[in-house]
């Protein structure tokens, strides 16, 4: 191994040939292998080691030039010694080359074959002593490259052994210099600074940078190995992933997601505090990594603040005659609803702040109540939006469930104005009675607020966590009854009564609205069939029997099928429908006149009940048998109907010898009251003076009159009190065929409310008490009233 030559050792010759050299400067003392590939060069390395193996190492100020002439090198390089050289067997030369002494140009002497120069030995500056200032340079120098080497660069830790000896300033700032500074600009104008104490400090400068470099980087990959976890390591593959596809062109989904976000929010015209929070969680998701579950619980969050209606609206039609002409082609009588509506738009036209009204629909099934709420919408021209009530248990089903919540969503409240993408449209909330509660909590209280003008403008669903207002929404429920409604949510709402409909209103719904529709769905048209008049009231008579309408369509439907099937067949090309061809088509008749009593009866008497589907007749039986006083009741009667046969029961006892009943009778016998249709739960007080006529007839032998129906709630003292759902238990009379009936003087006003067409139809007999009732429904023997105390 060739020994290292010292540099006073070293006579510079007249002529060198220079080595261009592309990437490196080369420092004295420095040992380094060199490739030589271009002609010129190995000219030069030939005419070295055919001398005094001496070149001149200079650099080249443009790498990239691959044939260089004297003005495309620097001035100042270093004159080197050729150690040993080797031929390789693709034509290059590799030499090992030692760098002597830094010298500078002093003159070309030729350019080809090979560039040669003459120059001049540039010396280091004699320094006088070693004083405290060179010796603190020195060491801080060493003390830097020290902490270099700690920090893991690629300098090799035994060149520490080679400087800690180095006393002169212009060598360790050489030695240091041709280890650490790889960039040739910087490399050169450290070799051309002639002090050594100036070299020293450029160097210092050059070792502070790369401490604080090493020093940031070392910290980068700690954290990195501290942190680095499943889902930082899939970050830093998705990052890369991201980063290959933006090379190839493909866009940034993540970021053009959030930034169509950005748009979004400040397009759909947010309140104050909603547009921060979205802002707010924007700048979250955008921080986050696209993939995680927390990035998806915020992306459906925003989606929904996005797409609710915060400011769309739709405009009221505030034309009255028209609206007054939607409700009529969608809906026959109900103009007490009607003219509600049309109040509402006469405010509205005066008051364009006027909030919202919040109506509640209640009557049995099937008169109407939900397809009134779409034309309601249709009449005042906004959204229709319908949710059902029905069985909802828990109370997150109104205000949502909170954020934190897997698969949390808003309620349905909030939902349905997403739906109808307006905030002002007209909302059914249809079944309000039959919402329930347990441990998840109480429906109808989250309703409280909803259903609360004064307070509905700041509706807060538990997902948005954000105020909604609501104030412009109209309102509407639907119920069967109004007793299952929690009084602080019925106190809240308007409520109108749709009762039942009587036969002649059936008839006319039937032909305006019925059968065209049915003719429709079932692919008929008019000139396929004709449904006579006959026929229709038959279908009603015969095979329907309730308040609303939806078994009249189906049993319509029904016969629109069979016609269907006929045509389709090829049977017949149309049909007139009459009486005798709908016994065919629908069978034998459901409701038949003369299964009522037709005759009068000692101890039954006809009654009037009301039920949620509608009004219904509703026999009391009453029998005596031997006993001891005893009192029965069956029938699957409730504790309120229980208690009024007892009254009436009691009514009897204590006036017993004025209705000339012996007293002794009571305890002799047996008295059972049954109430027929015994599987159906029955109870409520109208039912009153039905007992006590049934009880009295029995107890006396008197017939009652078949053709007389009753309703009224008694009194332990024998007096009438009024009753509700009258409408619906005159229109139950009317299709069971019985014109007079017995009513409490005090529901005598409740009659203004009938249509003329249905008060024409029966005779109302007015009671105040058990003695007027008696009076009208006991058949009279000859020769005295059916109530005086001479009966029996």
């Amino acid at each position: 191994m060739e020994q290292p030559v010292e540099q006073e050792s070293v006579e510079i010759p007249d002529q060198l040939p220079v080595l261009p050299i592309k990437d490196l400067v080369v420092f004295p003392y420095m040992i380094v292998p060199l490739f030589v590939n271009r002609e010129m060069t190995k000219l030069a390395v030939d005419h070295a080691l055919a001398n005094d193996r001496m070149v001149f190492l200079v650099a080249q100020k443009d790498a990239q030039n691959e044939d260089p002439n004297s003005e495309d090198l620097y001035e100042v390089g270093c004159v080197g010694m050729i150690m040993r050289m080797r031929k390789l067997i693709d034509g290059r030369i590799k030499i090992l080359v030692q760098g002597l002494q830094k010298a500078r140009v002093v003159r070309v002497h030729e350019e080809r074959p090979f560039i040669s120069m003459r120059v001049e030995r540039i010396e280091d500056p004699k320094m006088e002593e070693q004083s405290v200032r060179i010796e603190a340079i020195m060491r801080t120098v060493k003390e830097n490259m020290e902490k270099v080497i700690n920090l893991g660069h690629s300098i090799s830790p035994d060149i520490l052994l080679v400087i800690g000896s180095i006393q002169e300033p212009g060598r360790l700032a050489d030695l240091v210099a041709s280890n650490l500074v790889s960039e040739v600009a910087e490399a050169q104008k450290i070799l051309e600074i002639v002090d050594p104490i100036e070299r020293l400090h450029r160097i210092n400068e050059q070792l502070d940078k790369e401490v604080k470099v090493l020093t940031m980087q070392a910290k980068i990959q700690s954290q990195a190995r501290e942190e680095m976890s499943k889902s930082q390591r899939d970050y830093y593959l998705r990052e890369q992933l991201r980063a290959i596809k933006a090379e190839l062109g493909d866009t940034d989904g993540h970021q053009q997601e959030i930034d169509d976000l950005r748009e979004r929010i400040e397009d759909v015209g947010m309140p104050e505090d909603a547009h921060k929070e979205a802002e707010k969680q924007v700048t979250r998701l955008e921080m986050m990594n696209s993939e995680s579950a927390e990035a998806a619980v915020i992306r459906t969050y925003l989606d929904w603040l996005v797409e609710l209606p915060w400011a769309k609206k739709t405009e009221d039609n505030i034309d009255i005659p028209n609206g007054r002409k939607v409700l009529d082609e969608d809906h026959y009588d109900l103009e007490k609803i009607k003219e509600r509506i049309l109040e509402f738009l006469g405010v509205r036209k005066l008051k364009s702040d006027h909030k919202g009204p919040i109506l509640c629909f209640v009557g049995p099934p099937g008169v109407g109540k939900t397809s009134l709420g779409k034309s309601i919408a249709r009449a005042m021209n906004r959204k229709f939006v319908r949710i059902s009530l029905g069985g909802v248990r828990d109370e997150a089903e109104i205000r949502g469930h909170r954020r934190t919540y897997v698969g949390a969503m808003p309620g349905k409240i909030i939902q349905g104005i997403k739906q109808a993408g307006m905030k002002n449209p007209v909302f059914m909330m249809d079944e309000i009675d039959k919402l329930g509660s347990d441990f998840r909590g109480d429906p109808s209280s989250a309703l409280l607020e909803v259903l609360d003008p004064e307070q509905n403008h700041a509706f807060v669903d538990h997902y948005l966590n954000l105020p909604f207002d609501l104030t412009d929404v109209m309102f509407i429920a639907t119920a069967n009854v109004l007793d299952t409604i929690p009084p602080a949510l019925r106190d809240r709402m308007e409520v109108i009564q749709l009762s039942g409909y009587s036969a002649d209103e059936k008839l006319h719904i039937a032909r305006k609205f019925l059968i065209p529709k049915q003719i429709e769905e079932n692919g008929l048209t008019e000139e396929h069939i004709r449904i006579s008049q006959a026929s229709l009231e038959s279908v009603i008579h015969h095979y329907t029997r309730e308040a609303g309408l939806r078994n009249l369509e189906r049993q319509i439907g029904s016969i629109c099928r069979k016609v269907a099937l006929e045509i389709a067949e090829g049977k017949r090309r149309n049909r007139q429908v009459t009486p005798k061809l709908v016994e065919k088509m629908l069978g034998p008749p459901i409701h038949d006149s003369t299964e009522e009593r037709d005759e009068d009866q000692v101890g039954v008497a006809p009654g009037l009940a009301w039920t949620p589907v509608g009004g219904d007749i509703l026999y009391v039986e009453s029998r005596l048998m031997p006993g001891k006083g005893q009192f029965i009741l069956t029938g699957q009667l409730g504790d309120v109907m229980k208690e009024s046969a007892q009254a009436a029961w009691s009514y009897l006892k204590s006036q017993a010898s004025k209705y000339g009943i012996a007293p002794e009778r009571f305890d002799e016998v047996q008295v059972h009251v049954h109430v027929p249709a015994g599987a159906i739960p029955k109870d409520g007080p109208s039912a009153g003076v039905t007992m006590a006529t049934a009880l009295f007839s029995v107890l006396t032998n008197r017939k009652v009159r078949h053709d007389v129906a009753m309703t009224g709630e008694i009194t332990l003292t024998g007096k009438v009190l009024p009753i509700g759902g009258l409408k619906l238990k005159i229109l139950a009379a009317l299709r069971a065929g019985i014109r007079r009936i017995v009513i409490p003087e005090r529901n005598r006003k409740d009659l203004a409310e009938l249509p003329p067409h249905i008060r024409r139809q029966f005779e109302p007999l007015f009671v105040k008490s058990i003695d007027d009732v008696l009076d009208r429904t006991i058949v009279p023997q000859p020769g005295g009233a059916a109530g005086s105390a001479k009966a029996g």
